[in-house]
């Protein structure tokens, strides 16, 4: 069985695979750190970002500036839709690559925000989608990105609203740090996929 969790930057995503991750059988494959090992200098991918974006995207070593490419993409519509369009082109590769090799007793858990843009929810028997307050969401993203308010807040703008979530998602999951309610709602979930919690 393959499960995606998906939502906007700063909704949790990462607790709810650590809470999966502790309780049942899964395997987490991270979206985001594909993205990182990918983008290493001298790889396809990083060459790809360079023909797109130019040189200067990259530091003297050649490692990529993630906090100018942010900044580029999180302000100009049309250069964010460039890049998703070269990166989902190898994570998805990547991603499928890495289900292959899941045991069958496993289900494998696809951590993407951008889990619907890439389409890779087409290969997901269930979507869970994780939702937030927008100021606990903005928080998180200043104290993760060390990003100021304005910059979070654009960064959120350019993405799906919970909404989205919502109406395309086969569950959702409010997280607003309640600990207690999150682990209910991912246990209920689950044993409503037939999915029971590994023994410990």
């Amino acid at each position: 069985m393959v499960i995606g969790i998906t939502g906007s930057s700063g909704a949790g995503k990462s607790t709810i695979c650590e809470i999966l991750e502790k309780n049942y059988k899964v395997k987490i494959i991270n979206a985001d750190k594909i993205a990182k090992k990918l983008s290493k200098k001298g790889t396809s991918y990083i060459i790809d970002i360079i023909k797109k974006f130019g040189k200067d995207i990259v530091d003297e070593e050649g490692e990529l500036k993630r906090k100018k490419l942010a900044e580029i993409i999180y302000s100009n519509p049309k250069k964010r839709k460039e890049l998703n369009s070269c990166t989902f082109k190898y994570i998805t590769k990547e991603i499928k690559k890495e289900i292959s090799k899941i045991k069958d007793d496993t289900i494998a858990v696809i951590d993407a925000p951008l889990l619907f843009e890439s389409e890779l929810n087409k290969i997901c028997d269930k979507v869970i989608g994780i939702i937030s307050k927008k100021e606990v969401q903005i928080e998180r993203i200043v104290a993760r990105d060390n990003v100021d308010y304005e910059q979070a807040e654009k960064r959120l703008e350019a993405q799906q609203t919970n909404e989205f979530y919502i109406k395309n998602c086969d569950d959702i999951i409010e997280n607003n740090n309640n600990l207690v309610n999150i682990e209910k709602d991912i246990h209920g979930i689950l044993e409503k996929y037939g999915i029971k919690k590994a023994c410990m």
